[in-house]
């Protein structure tokens, strides 16, 4: 086994595989991945990494820039993330389930050198790389061959004898460690580039936080292309602890998953608790070997996180907050069943304050500060904030500013889009959207309220607000979704009757056995939408 070299990353000696490399020196045979049912070693991953990244570095005789990653919850697509940090790279993760032509304009935005795909992705390839400037070299690890592909391609008998790369590459930490592309509102994939410093900032804070070691145990809920896969693998990897890859089919009834392999780590948006919710299989007590349970990437209902520790008794459970701009959360709230109850705005569980080092800014249309108390749009600042956007210096200066009198001169806020308020705890509540606050017959609607309203009736899990139908900017009404198991309808519209204006109340509320999810696992509001169109 080769440990990497002290001197390899310049400046703090650190970068995103730094954590790896150690726990592997020191913990080679213990677990690092476990698929499927299978168990893959520290050393066997570390292995499988520098002889992927010996094969691009030396064909294409020089260190890549970007590296994509086309796969599905894998041992190749988690150990090619390695392999394209190891060969001094960018990795750009790329998803088997998105659309072809999607996949293929995040391969062209990003320029790729060189694609590590698995063998659920070797289907799509011919399709997806059509019509591309220059052809990536391909490495296919699990595949014999590769036909029907313009450009070089290093599959599994070539890469049998490829011998590992030792001395890797250097790293600096404001090198990009990972692209990821996120939905444009142009329908154009918004790419977000993460520097090394950005991530560490946040393993650093989450490893301190939660008292990681390597004898943890984490869930892997989320596909790579969202950045809260980046917790799970490189905050236990920091540690040399073990990651627990869920099928699509363990997402569907993750209690067994969880209690069948002892997790101590869970992290998932809060869809797949509800889910369990409405399936009567969040038992209390049912979750005894978890010990810190987060949930990101969606509002948290306070009925959720209620019904989860009591399911996970000696387990923290927190609601993390952060989009991508912002490394992977950049907010904490700890829920206490005894004073949490209380502290909920809509029945949403608060968001938080700011991890160390992070300040926060709530500010009006003008990005002035608000008064204590009264809600505005968040802007975060500090170590976690993202270059900007890839490629896109308009976007960029939209989205990154700077704000005056803040009492952080010269640092760089990033707009979050997100209305909130501040308690007098100091912790921040979640109001929903910028954009979901829209206007009915001339009335400024926070469609977080109305959703507020229907979740109070007890058999309903989950509910959207959408204003519909709209002509020029404005709504005629509001639709309403919601999901649950014998979701009494009558109630929920006397409810609103009782608690809302006439022009708040939905027009029509339409029970839906699920809510459709987009990749990341957040309900698909757009899908929602698409269907009162189509209706």
């Amino acid at each position: 086994m080769h440990a990497e070299p002290l001197t390899i990353d310049r400046v703090d000696g650190r970068s995103m595989r730094t954590g790896f490399l150690r726990s592997a020196a020191e913990r080679p045979d213990s677990p690092c991945l476990v698929i499927k049912g299978a168990t893959h070693s520290y050393s066997e991953i570390e292995r499988s990494a520098r002889t992927w990244a010996n094969a691009i570095v030396s064909r294409l005789g020089r260190p890549a820039q970007r590296i994509g990653v086309f796969g599905y919850r894998s041992r190749v697509s988690y150990a090619g993330v390695l392999a394209a940090l190891f060969s001094g790279a960018t990795f750009v993760p790329l998803n088997p389930t998105f659309p072809r032509e999607r996949t293929r304009e995040m391969i062209r935005q990003a320029e790729l050198d060189a694609i590590i795909v698995d063998q659920t992705a070797l289907a799509q390839l011919a399709e997806v790389l059509d019509g591309l400037d220059v052809a990536p070299l391909l490495l296919a690890p699990e595949a014999e061959s590769v036909d029907a592909v313009v450009g070089a391609v290093v599959a599994a008998a070539e890469l049998a004898s490829e011998p590992q790369l030792q001395d890797l590459p250097p790293l600096l930490p404001n090198d990009i460690a990972y692209l990821l592309f996120t939905s444009g509102s142009t329908g154009r994939p918004k790419g977000v580039p993460v520097t090394h410093a950005n991530a560490l900032a946040f393993i650093d804070f989450a490893v301190a936080h939660y008292g990681i070691t390597g004898d943890d145990r984490f869930s892997q809920t989320f596909d790579q292309t969202f950045d809260l896969s980046i917790f799970d693998l490189f905050v236990a990897w920091e540690k040399g602890a073990s990651v627990y890859a869920l099928q699509p089919l363990d997402l569907i009834a993750p209690a067994r998953f969880i209690t069948r392999n002892e997790l101590t780590v869970w992290f998932s948006v809060p869809s797949i608790p509800a889910l369990m919710r409405k399936k009567n299989t969040l038992k209390p007590a049912s979750l005894g070997s978890l010990r810190v349970s987060l949930f990101c990437g969606e509002p948290l209902p306070a009925e959720t996180a209620e019904a989860w520790q009591g399911a996970a008794p000696s387990s923290v459970v927190e609601n993390l907050y952060g989009p991508t701009e912002l490394t992977i959360a950049c907010l904490w709230y700890r829920w206490d069943t005894g004073s949490s109850p209380a502290a909920c705005v809509n029945g949403l569980v608060p968001i938080g304050r700011p991890f160390p080092g992070l300040g926060a800014a709530v500010v009006d249309d003008e990005l002035r500060s608000v008064e204590d108390g009264a809600s505005g749009e968040l802007c975060v600042s500090g170590p976690q904030t993202t270059p900007g956007y890839w490629r896109d210096r308009e976007k960029t200066a939209e989205r990154f500013v700077e704000l005056p009198g803040q009492g952080y001169p010269g640092e760089r806020f990033y707009r979050t889009g997100d209305r909130v308020r501040r308690l007098p705890t100091g912790d921040y509540v979640y109001l929903g959207r910028t954009d979901h606050q829209i206007k009915v017959m001339g009335f400024r609607v926070e469609l977080g309220e109305v959703e507020a309203c229907l979740l109070s009736e007890a058999n309903t899990v989950e509910a959207v607000a959408i204003g519909w139908p709209v002509k020029d900017g404005s709504a005629e009404g509001i639709v309403a979704f919601v999901s649950g198991t014998e979701v009494d309808l009558d109630w929920s519209r006397a409810q609103a009757r009782k608690r809302l204006p006439d022009y708040m109340i939905p027009k029509d509320i339409r029970v839906v056995e699920r809510m459709p999810l987009n990749a990341n696992g957040k309900i698909d509001r757009k899908a929602l939408a698409e269907s009162l169109s189509e209706s």
